[in-house]
């Protein structure tokens, strides 16, 4: 049902991961685990999948918070007022945010993927949580750095902020063209790209998200990259692959509450 995220360094109480394609009840093309409400999934579908994920996690629906997300840069500050926001309609999502932050036990932070890439955070001494998504657009536009920048600015310590680059589609899957390429930072470029054409390139999207962590001051040391391609890996949605007509999963992490 989902993949935790190994390999770093978080207490018990965080829960982190990403869903998989199996052991929900959605239908083809959308099986089976599909957890987004906007692809034209039959909506009980998804809502069933999301709850069997809650029980799975011990995250209610109603302590999910979900953002709209348009391939940009926007970062909300979630608080318990926002517990729920999106979790049972797409209505009610925030608007236009790609990224979550939160020091705040009980919430958990979500977001959809299907070869974009998830990002994800936790600083061991402000307790301090984020969760972002970054397509190309969102990468390009260093929502990496931005996700830096709104943690410290909220009270995170930047030496001891742990990052994770989640699941993506990998280099040699994702071909762009030079319109794409040149929004990326002249002195990026040779470590992220490799040529396949005319004017066309295989893009390392997690290189290029860690370039930015690392720009940001995020110690090498302190982030992470999860080795696996959503387009070579039968387990996970990709857009790519399945020509847009698929489903997608959900990347997460939530600091559970104190136990009495």
């Amino acid at each position: 049902m989902y993949m935790e995220l190994g390999g770093w360094s978080v207490p018990t109480n965080i829960v982190s991961g990403i869903t998989t394609k199996y052991n929900g009840v959605s239908k083809a093309p959308f099986d089976s685990l599909n957890m987004g409400l906007h692809v034209g999934d039959a909506p009980e579908d998804v809502v069933r999948n999301r709850q069997l994920l809650a029980e799975a996690i011990q995250f209610p629906l109603d302590t999910w918070v979900l953002g709209e997300q348009v391939h940009g840069t926007e970062i909300a500050v979630v608080t318990k007022n926002e517990a729920g926001r999106g979790s049972r309609e797409l209505t009610d999502s925030l608007p236009s945010v790609d990224g979550l932050i939160t020091n705040e036990k009980g919430m958990l932070l979500a977001a959809f993927f299907a070869d974009c890439v998830p990002l994800y955070f936790f600083d061991s001494t402000s307790e301090w949580i984020g969760m972002a998504h970054a397509g190309w657009r969102g990468t390009v536009a260093n929502m990496a750095g931005k996700m830096v920048q709104a943690l410290c600015a909220n009270g995170a310590n930047k030496e001891s902020i742990q990052a994770m680059i989640g699941p993506c589609i990998s280099k040699n899957r994702y071909e762009v063209d030079d319109h794409i390429v040149q929004q990326i930072p002249e002195e990026f470029r040779a470590k992220v790209l490799a040529p396949s054409g005319t004017n066309r390139y295989y893009l390392d999207l997690q290189m290029l998200n860690r370039l930015y962590l690392l720009q940001a001051g995020i110690l090498d040391e302190n982030i992470l990259t999860a080795a696996y391609c959503t387009y070579d890996s039968p387990e996970f949605y990709s857009h790519r692959e399945d020509q847009g007509k698929t489903g997608r999963m959900i990347g997460f992490i939530g600091m559970k509450e104190e136990q009495a």
